[in-house]
């Protein structure tokens, strides 16, 4: 789950382009970058590590122009490293920088093309990359030395006949402006707005409108899904329907975990969406346990504690922070290895002694995927005194991995996979278990906007709403994906996987 950004200015955009990707922050820790562009000539900056990390005064200083684009990383395989940082470049046609969230399910065919039918040249392993060759194909197929708004959403058409899976995109065209798209199922988010300047209009593209509400840009809309916007170096706005078959599915485990809670998402409040959650929930606890002897609700740091605080009221249980939340160690389940997960934990959460000892806890989380933070987080409250330790979970139970950009585990290493309620319960060390159920989880993001007439809730279902995701292709996806791989104990077989099923880029 990577964060893009992209930004038409007045003045050199440098420092917004900086100030947007820390605000998205959140989307990826593993990478940074920006590539600007002033009179043709592109510059970029991108590296291993936070944007603090990333960007200093001297690269600042050279990072010049009133276009540019940046992305922040997370990968959602086995492949790091600086070469997969992104913004991508190619140099023909026009020159052409790439930032992508998402995950392309068809990239070994479309890396095959690339090479094979395009004669164009792929250097990374990164999904990224081949979707930066596609569109610079299919945009050197229109043939124009100057294209023009029609030319560059011909091009976008052509993208989207070739690849699929989710994808939110962001790219710059030397001398011609700022191009951003997303897929025809609307599953990776994409907004965009414009602020008014003394010098006319400036727009910003973004993962989340937090970003442009930061930066002082007034939402305009969602890019709708299979749309592309086209904005010119001088300012000027173009969008189209650029794909013949669209329907929105944005995925929902945006409103459940990933995405900030004063974020609005194709129309819908995520915060609003996370209070319907935590009383959708509380209705279900008071359904199956009208007589429960809970003395306090207790949220799991940061993402649970707006459904958490929905939850509580309506059960008449008292609500308390009695966790403490390390905010300098990241996301738990995106860490390879058990062991390193359950070290981070404890580094990531301390227990209020208080709130806990003699009390019957309700802990909520948003979800649980391995189950390795919840395991750890109700011993933490047992060793804290806790009486009982009863868990809820704001999301129904994880079953299958996410194949469009999130990085959710092979099925072996998801804990309610092949296991019964009571099991997942008994794992997890819990005295009382229970989950939202689905059709809840969907009403409470739908509330808002008429036109979602479904979600992507694969990781729940199974059902993966590209229509492509084949047993074969899941199995290519856990060997790059498991464990034992992202430690590097199988780096040879991950280099026999086809180019793409890496997915180093994806966001």
């Amino acid at each position: 789950m990577c964060g893009i950004v992209g930004i038409v200015g007045k003045s050199d955009v440098n420092v917004q382009l900086y100030d947007a990707l820390t605000i998205l922050q959140h989307r990826g820790q593993d990478a940074a970058g920006i590539v600007t562009c002033e009179n043709g000539r592109m510059v970029q900056q991108k590296a291993n590590g936070l944007v603090q990390d990333v960007f200093r005064t001297r690269h600042m200083q050279r990072l010049l122009g009133n276009l540019g684009i940046g992305h922040v990383r997370y990968p959602t395989a086995g492949s790091s490293g600086p070469a997969l940082a992104q913004p991508f470049y190619v140099n023909s046609p026009y020159g052409i920088a790439l930032a992508h969230n998402g995950n392309l399910t068809n990239s070994a065919k479309l890396s095959e093309e690339v090479f094979k039918t395009d004669l164009r040249h792929v250097n990374t392993d990164s999904d990224s990359e081949v979707l930066l060759n596609v569109f610079a194909h299919e945009l050197q197929l229109q043939g124009k030395l100057n294209p023009t708004a029609d030319d560059i959403f011909a091009a976008i058409t052509g993208v989207h006949n070739r690849v699929s899976g989710g994808y939110a995109v962001v790219s710059l065209i030397a001398n011609y402006g700022l191009v951003a798209f997303r897929d025809p199922h609307g599953i990776r988010p994409l907004v965009y707005g414009s602020r008014l300047t003394d010098d006319g209009t400036e727009y910003m593209v973004a993962s989340e409108s937090v970003a442009l509400d930061v930066l002082g840009f007034q939402l305009i809309d969602d890019v709708a899904p299979g749309e592309a916007i086209y904005i010119t170096e001088e300012g000027v706005l173009h969008r189209r329907q650029c794909a013949k078959h669209t329907s929105l599915s944005p995925c929902i485990f945006e409103h459940v975990y990933f995405a900030r809670p004063d974020s609005i998402m194709d129309g819908v409040s995520v915060y609003r969406a996370r209070l319907r959650q935590g009383e959708k929930l509380a209705d279900k606890i008071m359904r199956e346990r009208p007589d429960h002897d809970i003395d306090v609700v207790i949220p799991i740091p940061d993402s649970s504690r707006v459904a958490g605080q929905a939850l509580a009221p309506k059960m008449g249980v008292k609500f308390r922070e009695g966790l403490v939340k390390n905010r300098y160690i990241g996301r738990t389940f995106i860490m390879p290895g058990q062991q390193q997960r359950k070290k981070s934990v404890r580094q990531k959460l301390n227990a209020i002694e208080l709130e806990f000892k003699g009390k019957v806890v309700l802990m909520v989380d948003d979800s649980i995927v391995r189950g390795t933070t919840c395991q750890q987080i109700i011993q933490m409250a047992r060793d804290a005194g806790a009486k009982k330790v009863y868990f809820a979970s704001a999301a129904p139970a994880v079953k299958y991995p996410n194949v469009y950009g999130i990085d959710m585990p092979t099925v072996d290493e998801l804990i309610a996979h092949g296991r019964t309620h009571d099991e997942i319960c008994r794992e997890i060390g819990a005295d009382w278990l229970i989950y939202q159920d689905l059709e809840d989880l969907i009403a409470a993001s739908a509330e808002g906007n008429k036109k979602i007439t479904r979600f992507d809730c694969a990781v729940f279902t199974g059902e993966y709403c590209t229509g492509d995701v084949t047993e074969e292709y899941l199995q290519q996806v856990a060997a790059a994906r498991n464990d034992a791989a992202k430690s590097g104990t199988k780096s040879d077989k991950q280099m026999e996987l086809p180019i793409g099923l890496h997915n180093g880029n994806a966001g």
